[in-house]
């Protein structure tokens, strides 16, 4: 990253008291458009003394219980229901969001890869240097709502990142048990290369929740609603909801953690998966996996994969057809 400025314009004071909604003027000079700029909505909502609270989504455009959930909270929260400052952004990777891609059309880039940005790169990279700079700098939390895209489906889960700081980590459990999910997961350290947004925020010393809710493209109803009741609860127990917009859970969250790669089970050579496990499963090491079939030569013996690790299921690829290094699986083992 380096040290300049954002080029991105924000149309409004983030520290105005009142609701202002609009969009973030990202340059974007193109063949059709000379001067133009790519809109990315952001909804401030500022009242009195408080926590800074960030939400976004579309982080991975084909994520859409996360975008679904703020667009519901920018048309229901108004400044009364605020002590503080919260920041809706939905389409945090606009150009991917609006196409319904993991990265963006314009520069193949994932948002979630490239922090801290760069305020001269390419549009994510300037985005991913806006969010950290200008709003993780701001935010004394942030959530970051994800679910498992066109290629994987997770366990409904409220997830983060591996913290060398213990009161972070507590913290952090702290909130995964308020949010109500059935499951809490850490991913292991390095999951990101270090450029995901939570490496951001902790470097901003933000404390940042994420999820990972269902995936395959889609949006079901059941995990749209732990997603949007689990936000609703956070926001009222770090103080910036005046009052609860949902009940209190009632669910007790089993969280989990990887330790390292072993759990993450891949495939090693090209073809057709079957899966042999489902979502859920408990699976201990050495149990088969998956076997990956080649129907352009349906006589040579498919290949098996096994898990390298116990644990339980938490997510599972979606699509039939894989490659050399394609995730088929993740495990979870419970986190003391």
């Amino acid at each position: 990253m380096n040290n300049s400025p954002t080029k991105l314009i924000t149309p409004f004071d983030f520290g105005k008291q009142g609701k202002h909604c609009d969009f973030i003027r990202l340059p974007h000079s193109v063949h059709r458009s000379a001067y133009g700029w790519l809109p990315i909505p952001v909804v401030c909502i500022v009242n009195g003394d408080g926590p800074t609270v960030l939400v976004m989504a579309g982080t991975h455009g084909d994520e859409y219980e996360g975008q679904v959930t703020i667009t519901k909270l920018a048309q229901m929260i108004e400044p009364k229901d605020v002590s503080g400052r919260l920041i809706l952004l939905p389409m945090a990777n606009y150009p991917a969001a609006l196409a319904g891609l993991r990265t963006s059309p314009i520069d193949e880039l994932n948002l979630n890869r490239v922090y801290p940005g760069d305020s001269n790169g390419s549009p994510t990279m300037m985005i991913a240097h806006y969010i950290e700079t200008v709003l993780l700098e701001i935010a004394d939390y942030a959530l970051d709502l994800h679910s498992g895209g066109s290629s994987l489906h997770y366990l409904p889960s409220a997830v983060a990142g591996f913290e060398e700081d213990q009161q972070r980590t507590l913290r952090i459990k702290e909130l995964m048990k308020v949010f109500g999910a059935p499951h809490g997961f850490i991913f292991p350290g390095g999951h990101a290369g270090g450029g995901s947004t939570n490496d951001g925020a902790a470097r901003r010393n933000t404390i940042m929740l994420s999820t990972e809710m269902g995936g395959s493209g889609t949006v079901s109803r059941d995990c749209l609603e732990i997603c949007f009741n689990g936000v609703g609860r956070v926001l009222h127990h770090v103080g910036v909801l005046k009052d609860p917009i949902v009940p209190a859970s009632t669910q007790i969250t089993r969280l989990l953690h990887a330790p390292n790669f072993d759990y993450f089970a891949y495939a090693r050579n090209v073809g057709l998966f079957e899966p042999i496990v489902d979502l859920g499963a408990e699976v201990r090491k050495g149990d088969l996996a998956a076997r990956i079939y080649t129907p352009e030569a349906p006589w040579e013996t498919p290949s098996d994969v096994c898990f390298d690790a116990d644990g339980i299921v938490l997510c599972k690829r979606i699509p039939g057809r894989v490659e050399r290094g394609d995730c088929l699986f993740h495990l979870g083992i419970d986190f003391e």
